[in-house]
């Protein structure tokens, strides 16, 4: 039996359930919803129900009110299956405003999150389960995640330990059947993945008029991991139209197979208006639609730079999702001439980061940080992140971390 991970999504879970009725975790499918719903809330603290189990369903049909009529906390699984149960839980939580009342899960459903925001709005709030971050797989989740220290006192730390991130660790990627050593050959797993979710169930739960487009579209967007989001030229390449290919890109963030990063813009409005960054949720999948099998540095893989960005992004994600909900992550970019990779937003404040995958780094590696602070005076740190050990205060609000200390 696998040994069960803990994750790092738990204590936000947890406080959410003491104040509001509804909570609902959804994500990416085989991100582990199920396995973290049943070690986490065993059936002596919540009644457990899956909706995958036909006779759950058919009661839940046949009577939604009650069903959830109870005095029991629910734990409901692949709720999106019955969507009469979301009216039926808002008109229980409208009689009964009990905190923790309904906990909630699906993989990335239209159904689902139309249920969340037509009927629930005001009675829940949801949290997305991403694949498995760096910090969950070592279970080193008790220390509040460094990049939230390092932002709320910037210094050169002392004594942390830390690993270089292995180019194993981008083609493994976080979906826990890879990443926790349960398949032998990951490539089959990806290649079933692929037909099952990314192609066949992502066709039944929205209209998809050319699939092979559907499918060159998805591949092309695993080639751009990493790019800012030149739609006409994607839609020409997938041979779509740019609203249908648009139409694509839009599925697939609301089924959490890919994420936008929007620039950091002073005017806030703009950063929804400028192109997006657009980043696969996970590096290993990335890899295996990408086409790529070896991320050696003597095997000069031309896209090692955007997958080792990805897997960062993927990471920073999840860290700032999970433990850190004040927060928001952007890159920056002016006209071509400075380029910063991620930039978090908290409150009025910022921090910016450029990655480096090799372990050493240079002078010329600073411009865009130097460029960003000049342009920034609210930013507390410009941080350079390469794959090495050592952490050095370069000049004032300038440092160089390991990638590794960063992400954990």
């Amino acid at each position: 039996m696998t040994k069960y991970f803990q994750r790092d999504l738990t204590p936000t879970v947890l406080a959410a359930l003491r104040s509001i009725p509804v909570v609902v975790i959804t994500g990416l499918r085989q991100t582990g919803k199920t396995t973290f719903l049943q070690h986490q809330f065993p059936p002596e603290k919540r009644r457990f129900i899956s909706f995958d189990d036909f006779a759950q369903l058919s009661a839940a049909e046949s009577d939604p009110d009650g069903f959830v009529n109870t005095d029991e906390a629910l734990t409901i699984d692949e709720a999106h299956k019955c969507p009469g149960i979301f009216t039926a839980i808002k008109r229980a939580v409208d009689k009964g405003r009990k905190p923790g009342r309904f906990l909630l899960s699906g993989s990335a459903n239209f159904t689902l999150l139309k249920g969340i925001t037509e009927t629930l709005a005001g009675r829940s709030v949801y949290f997305e389960m991403r694949p498995f971050s760096r910090r969950e797989i070592s279970g080193r989740l008790a220390e509040t995640p460094f990049l939230k220290r390092f932002f709320d006192e910037p210094s050169v730390p002392q004594h942390e330990k830390c690993n270089p991130i292995e180019s194993e660790e981008i083609l493994t990627g976080g979906m826990p059947s890879i990443c926790l050593g349960e398949i032998e050959d990951r490539s089959f797993w990806f290649k079933g993945y692929e037909q099952t979710y990314l192609e066949r169930d992502i066709r039944e739960i929205s209209q998809i008029e050319n699939m092979i487009a559907y499918r060159n579209l998805l591949h092309l967007a695993c080639l751009r991991t990493g790019q800012i989001l030149n739609l006409s030229q994607l839609s020409r390449d997938a041979k779509l139209t740019s609203a249908t290919a648009s139409r694509y890109l839009s599925l697939l963030e609301t089924s959490f197979v890919l994420s936008k990063l929007h620039p950091y813009l002073k005017n806030k409005a703009s950063r929804l208006i400028k192109s997006p960054k657009i980043y696969i949720s996970d590096s290993g999948l990335a890899c295996y639609m990408a086409g790529i099998d070896d991320l050696q540095s003597d095997y000069n893989e031309p896209m090692m730079g955007a997958m080792f960005e990805t897997y960062v992004a993927q990471n920073l994600l999840a860290i700032i999702g999970s433990r850190w909900k004040e927060a928001r992550l952007y890159f920056w970019s002016v006209q071509g001439r400075y380029e910063v990779d991620f930039v978090v937003e908290a409150g009025r404040s910022c921090m910016a980061i450029e990655v480096k995958s090799s372990a050493r780094w240079d002078k010329k590696d600073l411009s865009g940080l130097e460029a960003f602070l000049a342009a920034t005076p609210h930013c507390r740190a410009a941080v350079l992140c390469y794959n090495g050990k050592e952490a050095v205060q370069l000049g004032k609000k300038i440092w160089a971390l390991p990638l590794g200390l960063l992400l954990s």
